[in-house]
């Protein structure tokens, strides 16, 4: 997995929208890239929603939010309109991302291990420079703790 002082790895992708979207068109802004396992589960519904509850939040502090798993355009598509979700979420099918970024690892569910995205999120400066790395994320409050993490206004 990437660390704090890392450069953010640039990527090109379509999002749920069909449009193309790049990080290096964000330069300038502050980015959260969060990473999630599959969409309409419950820990990813959570999260989003929590993101979404707090957007007006993010955008405050100057955050631009971008979520990631390896879903389909369509599942996001569904996905995005069933929480009314005002982000963007990148179809990582191939899972080239998801593996630049090093979130993609083995996991324990119900005594079985498998492959899968390990839920993380990246705190990515103006500059292209990872500021935080969270790998302990609270789906429930998620929005607060990206903040808490950061330092950041939470009001």
């Amino acid at each position: 997995m990437l660390k704090v002082g890392d450069k953010a790895p640039d990527f090109e992708v379509v999002v749920q929208d069909g449009s193309k979207l790049s990080l290096f068109g964000f330069r300038g802004k502050k980015i959260i890239l969060y990473f999630y396992p599959k969409d309409n589960t419950p820990g990813c519904i959570a999260e989003a929603c929590n993101l979404r509850d707090n957007y007006d939040l993010m955008l405050k502090n100057g955050f631009v939010v971008i979520g990631v798993s390896a879903d389909s355009e369509k599942s996001h598509q569904r996905f995005t309109k069933k929480y009314q979700l005002p982000f963007l979420l990148i179809a990582d099918t191939e899972k080239e991302i998801i593996k630049a970024y090093g979130v993609w690892g083995s996991k324990k569910f119900m005594g079985r291990e498998y492959e899968g995205i390990l839920r993380s999120t990246f705190v990515i400066s103006e500059d292209g420079i990872i500021d935080e790395v969270i790998s302990k994320v609270k789906t429930k409050a998620h929005a607060e703790q990206i903040l808490e993490e950061v330092k950041l206004n939470t009001k």
